[in-house]
């Protein structure tokens, strides 16, 4: 990621890795409703950061945090872990980013 990232940016980078961990839960059948919803409750709120301070500069502090969590989610390959970060993982950008949950 660029040395000059929006908080836009992070916010993207971090839907990227968001959409995979929902596309690997939805493997598990019996999960499916909660995981779209799960998933559409918590691309909402990060819309909103996005739409509040999307054109804002990012510090690189918090673009290094985001690309490892980003990484780290990465190589989750079970599906039913993967359902288990997508409650915590956006919890975390917030954090990283100053915001409520």
């Amino acid at each position: 990621m660029a040395e000059h990232s929006t908080v836009a940016d992070v916010i993207d980078l971090a839907l990227q890795s968001y959409a995979a961990l929902t596309e690997l839960g939805e493997e598990v059948e019996d999960e499916w409703s909660y995981v779209t919803d799960l998933s559409e409750a918590w691309r909402v709120r990060l819309d909103e950061v996005t739409a509040a301070r999307g054109d804002s500069p990012a510090d690189p502090a918090i673009v290094t945090a985001i690309a490892a969590l980003a990484d780290e989610a990465a190589r989750i390959s079970d599906p039913h872990r993967a359902i288990d970060w997508l409650s915590t993982f956006p919890q975390v950008v917030l954090v990283a980013l100053g915001e409520p949950s």
